[in-house]
């Protein structure tokens, strides 16, 4: 498939928890290279818009307020088949399926908390860094 880019947040229980290094060195030792990030704090308005997939879901309104509550971490990760790659790396969203080694499998607290968001598609990772990041903001 080749090198593509992929969209990752480092979730608000993980930055709570001081183990955004540790994240990051599992998706570094996975072959993916983080070629944009920056620190944010959503605002309700980011929450809403990022989300606004799941806004008919009963979850949207405590999913929300979850990626408001703290700093996230949004980054462009980059490498072969990164979006499949990520997946991998990231683990199962409900931990206790994860596979051993994977961050939600380590890191995880529930599936609320689960630690990290990854595009699930080429074309949803497109969409979700343009709604993060500029162009010149990524430097692969």
């Amino acid at each position: 498939m080749g090198i593509e880019r992929t969209f990752s947040i480092i979730k608000p229980d993980a930055t709570k928890r001081n183990i955004t290094g540790k994240v990051i060195a599992k998706l570094e030792e996975g072959g993916l290279r983080v070629v944009a990030s920056k620190r944010i704090h959503m605002s309700r308005e980011q929450a809403e818009g990022f989300y606004s997939v799941h806004k008919d879901r009963p979850f949207f309104g405590e999913l929300v307020e979850f990626m408001m509550s703290g700093p996230v971490v949004v980054q462009v990760l980059e490498g072969e088949n990164a979006v499949l790659r990520n997946r991998e790396i990231m683990g199962a969203t409900n931990p206790a399926e994860a596979a051993p080694g994977t961050i939600r499998a380590e890191f995880a607290q529930s599936i609320g908390e689960n630690s990290v968001h990854g595009s699930d598609a080429p074309e949803t990772a497109k969409e979700e860094i343009a709604f993060f990041f500029k162009d010149e903001e990524i430097v692969g």
